[in-house]
């Protein structure tokens, strides 16, 4: 009785394998018919979308040829028009209206030459008389100048700025005796010169020499 319920199990264990084998398989070839119809549905959807967008390029192209040409012959028109409205006016060309303008520039530029001479001339001889009351002003300048310069005693060193009574007496002492040789000092000079360099505004006693001199 015990082998009877173990051969029934196997039976239905085997049925159930078969079962499930045939089920597995059916799902397989829907799946693979499935990706097949994709694949063609895909191809049939590509095709078309690739075709319109060449016609799409093809139809672009042409139109723009064609509106250039358009345009240029239009314009090719407009121009044989333009020429034509203006040979009719007797407008002249824009080179002619050039050439008139540089001719007329010309004849003025010659024109008014002989009365610009004339004009030059008097100015001239205007400017001639001022010229002589200037050269008389500064002889009337030079004799005070003259005499202020002989003026100066060239041996008196408080002359110079920055040199007090004490100072020249001690620059005499030391052989400095005269305005020149602080202005144009000699190499002997200069030393004798430096040793008075504690002075307050030593650095330009040479200079307000000079102005002096």
């Amino acid at each position: 009785m015990a082998k009877k319920p173990n051969s029934n199990v196997d039976k239905i264990v085997k049925k159930v394998n078969k079962e499930f084998e045939k089920t597995s398989s059916q799902i397989e070839s829907l799946i693979n018919d499935a990706m097949k119809q994709f694949d063609t549905l895909q191809h049939q959807v590509q095709d078309p979308v690739r075709k319109l967008l060449k016609e799409i390029d093809e139809l672009r192209e042409r139109e723009m040829k064609r509106f250039t040409d358009e345009f240029e012959r239009r314009l090719d028109e407009f121009h044989e028009l333009q020429s034509s409205i203006l040979e009719r006016l007797g407008v002249a060309s824009r080179e002619d209206i050039r050439k008139a303008e540089k001719e007329s520039k010309k004849e003025l530029k010659k024109s008014p030459a002989p009365a610009a001479s004339k004009s030059a001339k008097k100015p001239a001889a205007k400017k001639a008389a001022p010229k002589k009351a200037a050269a008389k002003k500064p002889a009337t300048k030079k004799v005070p100048a003259a005499k202020a310069k002989n003026a100066v005693d060239r041996s008196d060193l408080t002359s110079v700025k920055g040199i007090g009574p004490a100072t020249a007496k001690k620059m005499k002492d030391a052989g400095i005796a005269s305005i020149d040789q602080i202005a144009n000092p000699s190499a002997e000079d200069q030393e004798k010169l430096n040793a008075f360099s504690n002075i307050k505004g030593f650095d330009q006693l040479t200079a307000e020499a000079k102005k002096i001199n």
